[in-house]
């Protein structure tokens, strides 16, 4: 049989979101407000200006201005590139690295799946380092990990997807000290839910990149637009692996757009941060739960080892969560995306009525038991 194809490919399979479809999306980390509803004048205003028979477009200057300006930090145009989602930022750069087959990336465990689906893409291996029990992150055992020579990228998330929680400032900025010939790539994606950022330290540590989100704070996950910081030579050797075209002049113009619309957006990552902490107080006094403090707009909860039931019954409630049990330290964990308030009181009434039911069982079980011995005793 002719291989046409890279012979590491064979086992491997294509990349496919396998997610429950309810009228209740909570699975995706996607938010419920539609950003075009916010823009739509701004933006059509804007696209009478436009043309789409063109590849070159003014928006692309008007853009890198305006995407610096919102970064701020002294971040200028050159310190950007932008693409197709945060997750089109994370591939390129891990292509970039890749030297031959015994290249590799090193990422914390439980995070971001997708840092392995990339990795595979390019040939690259990918070694781990495993969170404790609380996901913290162990600084010295992961610099040593990749302080190895075929390492060639240092991955970290932070607040860490699926986990939610923040990697303290500190352990990140000593990682990124003692790396100084790796390239760290920090995936900021829910930067605007945190706050927190090494942005302040792209000066002193050339080694440095960022990688941030149009798809949370700003509600465009189909809108597809990412981008990266970094110094103007990691960004120039950056591109030097992207399609020369390769981002869409309609999704430049909405993202300028949004933009231009900053505070609604400011506002809706207010709402759904105090709706996730409401959320989180409400989840943790459920018996037998365990909740997973949040820095971004979803939390991490299990109820041992019935969470498989719980998963299952809010399906039947046209409830869809993200099941995260594939990694160890997160056996029998959904995720739960919180945006919209009628979907969250959904979601907590129905973890209650599961409960409730469960409670009812239990107590019938109990019932019985005595009643079955005592007919057996007759």
């Amino acid at each position: 049989m002719v291989k046409l194809f890279r012979k590491d490919l064979i086992d491997k399979k294509p990349s496919v979101v396998d997610v429950p479809q309810r009228k209740r999306m909570m699975c995706l980390n996607e938010s419920c407000m539609n950003p075009f509803e916010v823009v739509q004048d701004d933006f059509l205003k804007r696209m009478q200006d436009i043309q789409l028979n063109r590849y070159i477009s003014p928006v692309a200057d008007e853009l890198r201005q305006k995407l610096a300006d919102y970064v701020g930090h002294g971040m200028q145009p050159e310190n950007l590139v932008w693409g197709n989602g945060a997750d089109d930022m994370i591939f390129h750069t891990i292509l970039s690295v890749r030297e031959d087959e015994r290249s590799f990336a090193v990422s914390p465990a439980p995070s971001y799946f997708d840092y392995k689906t990339y990795t595979d893409m390019v040939g690259m291996g990918m070694h781990f380092v495993e969170l404790d029990e609380d996901f913290r992150l162990d600084p010295a055992q992961y610099i040593a990990a990749a302080s190895h020579p075929d390492c060639k990228l240092a991955i970290l998330c932070n607040p860490n997807n699926p986990t939610g929680n923040l990697f303290p400032k500190d352990d990140l900025r000593t990682i990124v000290e003692a790396l100084p010939d790796k390239l760290v790539l920090l995936d900021e994606t829910y930067y605007e839910f945190s706050g927190e950022s090494l942005i302040d330290e792209l000066e002193r540590h050339p080694n440095l990149i960022l990688v941030r989100s149009f798809s949370k704070a700003f509600s465009g996950a189909g809108l597809r637009f990412g981008y990266a910081i970094s110094s103007a030579s990691n960004i120039y050797n950056l591109r030097k692996v992207f399609i020369t075209f390769h981002s869409s002049v309609l999704a430049q113009a909405f993202a300028l757009s949004i933009l231009d619309n900053i505070p609604a957006f400011r506002q809706q990552v207010a709402q759904i941060s105090a709706l996730r902490q409401d959320a989180y107080h409400q989840i943790k006094i459920m018996p037998q739960m365990t909740v997973q403090p949040s820095h971004t707009n979803f939390l991490a909860f299990t109820v041992g080892e019935q969470t498989p039931q719980l998963f299952q019954y809010l399906k039947t409630r046209d409830i869809a969560l993200r099941d995260i049990g594939g990694q160890p330290r997160l056996k029998n964990y959904l995720r739960a995306t919180l945006s919209c308030e009628d979907d969250t009181k959904e979601l907590i009434k129905e973890m209650w009525n599961w409960l409730d039911m469960n409670e009812i069982r239990r107590h019938s079980a109990d019932m019985e038991e005595p009643l079955r011995e005592g007919i057996a005793g007759m």
